[in-house]
Order: C-alpha cells, then structure tokens, then sequence
C-alpha cells in the first residue's frame, strides 16, 4: 500500500479547522516544560531556500506566527521571542523544489503549551487558513500546512512526556483526527488571544523525505547517536536522543529510491543540531545531500 501524507497527518484534502471542531469533550493538559529540549541533541534551526523569500518570511510570520529578528544580506531569520528558528535564504534562480526528491517533508514547531496551540487554532478558523491536516498523534496534537513553496509545516504541542507509553525503547505513537473542539475548550473567557509564537517555542523535530528509511536509520545511529523510537512499515523511521517522541524522522513515501538531492532546487539548505557531545561546530551531510550543522551546547 502506497503511504501518503494525508495518511500520516489525518487530513482529507486541504481543509478548514472550524469543519472539524466538533463538540468539546474534557479538557486534557499538557506540560509547560519543553522536554524535546532537555534531551543531549536536539534540532535549534532550520534553514531554507527560497525564489521569494520576503514573501516566504511573510507567511511564517503572519501564519506560523515567527517574527523577524534579522537580516544577513538576503537572508531574513525569524524566531520566537529572541531565539532564532528559522533562516530563510533569497535564491532566486532554483527551480522548485520536487516532492519526490530527498529534501525537507516538514518543520515541526513545538509550542510550549497545549492554550498555545489552541490560540494558534482560534486564529486559524478566525483567518480561515488553509491547512493539510490535523492529527493526534498520542504523544502530541499537530496542525499541519504547507508554505506557499510547497515546504511541510508542522504546527504542534506534546501531551506530558510521563503520559507517553513505552514498549521497552519504542514510544507509542498514532494517527487519528484531532478533536479540535476539545482542544479550542483549552481558551477560556479570559484567554489571551494569540499573538505570535509565545517565548520558550522551538524547533521539536525535523522530518526528512529520503530515497530509504533503513539506510536514514543507520546513517542517524551512527553521526549523531540517535535512538530508533518507532517505525512505520520499512517506509519512515521516527528516532530521538534522550527520551523524546523524535527529533527526527525519515521517510520515503513519495521519494523512494532517491538518490542526492538536487542543490539547485528551493527547499532545506540545512538543519542546526545543538549536541552536548560536540566539542567544536562541523557539518555532516547524509547520503541524500542533506545537511546537517552540529554546534555544542551552550554551557
């Protein structure tokens, strides 16, 4: 059976939160402490390419909710509070990215709080954006899009890491519908209403298309020390470092066989790790030409 992304994230065509709300069950917290951070290597940023990348910036500051901090030349950075999360890099001359190719499938961005994502949503029926789908995935709720060049975007916030069930070193993970009236039933009467990503958001994960999840597997186990935490059929492959759902996963639903992607194409032009056993910044790049930049952790 042939997977495809609308399988993964619980949509059905694009679609509009407001048609799926529903009626409001009991409310369900999370966590205010961004566990996907605590863990020894994590994803800090994420740098694109892109043919218009003013109007790009545009959509992840007025839908994702990024503001931006800075410009280095023709490269714009946005964050969340003061942080940096995402670059994105004027490159006029690619050409579009191919979906079929190795490159980014998504960038996930964790909310720190359950109210945060359900701001995010509010907003999102209000501005009647457009969105791919909307799942609870166990571990976590997540709204998903697509920028206006065809990157993935993830949307989302974890349900309490000590609520997550463990087979041994495999996490229990899913794919149903969201239940998004039960999670607007997070925003009470006096609720603020949303205004941006709040301090304190991050990137939680980087998912990958590759050419094969098992090679992508073995290539993570061995240049970055990262756990396999859960699989999907021989096609994806969910791993992590310290305990989390994933920081990264890998798959090949529309890519299979791919070979190096093409740099003359918009998409991912890097991805940042913050890595505790670092001792000094390097650059590693994976059999599909994606690259990867490790920094030490901050002491």
């Amino acid at each position: 059976m042939r997977v495809t992304r609308r399988d993964i994230v619980g949509g059905a065509g694009v679609l509009a939160l407001d048609a799926i709300a529903g009626t409001a069950r009991a409310e369900r917290k999370m966590s205010d402490v961004l566990f996907a951070a605590t863990a020894p290597t994590h994803v800090s940023k994420v740098g694109i390419k892109a043919k218009d990348a003013d109007a790009l910036s545009k959509y992840y500051s007025d839908v994702v909710g990024l503001r931006e901090l800075s410009r280095r030349g023709q490269t714009v950075i946005l964050g969340a509070g003061d942080t940096p999360l995402l670059e994105i890099e004027q490159a006029s001359t690619v050409r579009a990215d191919d979906p079929h190719s190795a490159g980014l499938y998504h960038t996930a961005f964790l909310l720190p709080r359950r109210v945060d994502l359900a701001r995010w949503a509010r907003r999102a029926i209000d501005q009647r954006t457009q969105i791919v789908g909307a799942s609870d995935h166990l571990v976590s709720e997540a709204i998903y899009l697509t920028d206006p060049e065809g990157n993935g975007v993830e949307i989302y916030a974890d349900r309490p890491h000590e609520s997550w069930k463990w087979n041994g070193s495999s996490v229990q993970m899913g794919t149903a519908a969201l239940d998004v009236g039960n999670l607007l039933s997070e925003l009470k009467p006096d609720t603020a209403a949303w205004n941006g990503a709040p301090d304190g958001a991050m990137v939680g994960h980087l998912h990958l298309r590759v050419g094969n999840a098992k090679d992508a597997e073995s290539w993570w186990h061995t240049e970055l020390g990262m756990q396999t935490v859960a699989g999907f059929g021989g096609s994806a492959v969910f791993l992590s470092t310290g305990g989390y759902h994933h920081h990264v996963a890998a798959n090949s639903w529309q890519s299979k066989g791919a070979g190096k992607r093409d740099n003359d194409r918009s998409g991912l032009a890097w991805a940042e790790f913050v890595s505790q056993d670092a001792k000094d910044e390097r650059e590693i790049i994976d059999p599909w030409g994606n690259v990867m930049r490790i920094v030490p952790a901050k002491a």
